[in-house]
């Protein structure tokens, strides 16, 4: 069976104590402790600053080696040039994502509302992707949506991204690990996750799960701390199915 990895977008928010930092903990501290109650982190920092080998040496001094990174693109590939000239924008990102070594997981590529579907440019930024790579590709245009993004998405295994939130139309929710051997899903409604909310989400993941395929599941980031909470909430749900997390 495959593997559920739960965690947030972000992790440095004293504002989360003390929902979910002890009070005393240091912002040093913060993503230490954020190790010790969830396994994976999705990083937004990387959306307008490169990681550099200080910067990464920090992240993987604070963490066990089991933790994983997902990496937000830089917003110059998906937003600045809006996926044109990949050759030019990928390699560097690349590199510097690999700093990280086996703690990085997938590379999430999101893309402007204002950006509509476009197949010859999809076609040629996917083929620039770098082989033996975890990617994931979140569209927040509703055009995308259709079999020929689907197919596209297949031919090189990168994971469409399900947005629950955010104020755009998510993709269907069927297509949650239909292109790539593992899922990605984002879970960012303004509203909390309640018990039977969290549940319902710990059966899709579940799903996916059983059929093989690792999930990466990240909970938006909030002023108070509780998203962190309902991702350590959903954890447990999924290990009382007896899904690894």
């Amino acid at each position: 069976m495959a593997r559920a990895y739960v965690g947030t977008s972000g992790w440095a928010y004293a504002s989360w104590k003390p929902l979910f930092y002890p009070p005393d903990v240091k912002t040093a501290g913060l993503l230490a402790h954020y190790a010790t109650r969830l396994p994976t982190t999705e990083v937004n920092y990387t959306f307008r600053h490169l990681p550099t080998e200080k910067t990464a040496a920090g992240w993987l001094a604070a963490t066990p080696a089991d933790f994983v990174f997902a990496l937000k693109a830089s917003e110059r590939i998906t937003h600045m040039d809006r996926l044109r000239h990949p050759a030019d924008t990928l390699p560097l990102f690349f590199e510097r994502a690999q700093l990280l070594g086996s703690r990085r997981g997938p590379v999430l590529f999101q893309t402007p509302p204002t950006l509509q579907r476009n197949d010859d440019l999809l076609a040629g930024f996917l083929a620039a992707l770098p082989s033996g790579q975890r990617c994931a590709f979140e569209v927040r245009h509703a055009s995308w949506y259709v079999p020929e993004t689907y197919e596209l998405l297949a031919t090189r295994g990168v994971a469409l991204v399900h947005d629950d939130g955010e104020g755009h139309a998510p993709s269907p929710l069927e297509t949650v690990g239909a292109t790539a051997p593992f899922a990605y899903l984002r879970l960012r409604s303004e509203v909390p996750y309640d018990d039977e909310a969290l549940r319902r989400w710990a059966t899709v993941v579940a799903e996916q799960a059983r059929a093989g395929r690792d999930a990466y599941v990240y909970l938006r980031h909030d002023d108070d701390g509780q998203m962190g909470v309902a991702a350590v909430r959903l954890r447990l749900l999924l290990a009382e199915q007896g899904i690894p997390v």
